[in-house]
């Protein structure tokens, strides 16, 4: 089956106008791939946990990257991931690999140095203490990702848990970085206005159900960010 993909048209009007790029998480469907590639998100994210209600095996991520339009990145995403089960998705044709789990520094680093694609580090947090992590991971990964912390019974991440934003005030890091934990069309707006972050990601909070992404509320809450990036340029 072939699927046809919109073309993307940009227009740049300005060198300082502000874009937020959006990573949707946790896909399962070539349907809402296509819608993603049709919103302008930048970036998807498959999940190879299998504790994950959105976990994909090999066989099916390669078939849904193999029909991903080009241009969209496309994110592997790994807990404590060991060198074998690396080695078992070196041929899935990833962009990026996020680690998701509670992989050290040294081990960030020698993961980094095994796989040919970008890392992407999740770092759960909580306060301000932890943003010191933040920094640290920041050294080695090529991007973060600022989450929740989870809770003792709770997966890696995809748990719709926000955390306090206001840490996040007057933070300016010049490493990219994502938020994430929780988001979704209530409260994008407020999330944005409080960390001033310029990447998003986002995945229980445009689903149905655990795993069971809805079109309607991934078009609702781009609607919101391009609303966002609409009033502050103008401003």
């Amino acid at each position: 089956k072939t699927i046809k993909f919109k073309k993307r048209w940009y227009t740049f009007t300005s060198w300082i106008e502000i874009m937020i790029e959006i990573k949707l998480c946790g896909l399962k469907e070539p349907s809402h791939i296509k819608v993603a590639f049709n919103l302008g998100i930048e970036y998807i994210g498959l999940v190879l946990y299998k504790k994950s209600p959105r976990y994909l095996n090999g066989e099916t991520a390669r078939s849904l990257i193999s029909n991903s339009p080009p241009g969209i990145k496309k994110v592997g995403l790994v807990v404590d991931p060991t060198n074998d089960f690396l080695d078992t998705i070196s041929d899935i044709d990833l962009d990026m690999l996020q680690l998701h789990g509670s992989e050290t520094l040294d081990r960030v680093k020698e993961i980094k140095s095994k796989v040919n694609v970008s890392l992407i580090k999740a770092v759960g947090v909580k306060d301000k203490k932890d943003l010191e992590l933040v920094e640290k991971y920041a050294e080695i990964a090529d991007q973060i990702l600022i989450d929740a912390k989870p809770n003792d019974n709770s997966l890696p991440g995809g748990n719709g848990i926000k955390f306090d934003w206001k840490i996040l005030e007057d933070i300016t890091w010049d490493f990219p970085w994502f938020l994430a934990g929780g988001l979704n069309e209530s409260n994008i707006d407020d999330a944005l206005f409080a960390t001033k972050a310029k990447k998003v990601d986002l995945s229980s909070g445009v689903e149905d159900s655990h795993g069971k992404k809805s079109i309607v509320k991934i078009t609702n809450f781009v609607k919101k960010i391009r609303k966002y990036e609409e009033n502050l340029n103008v401003g």
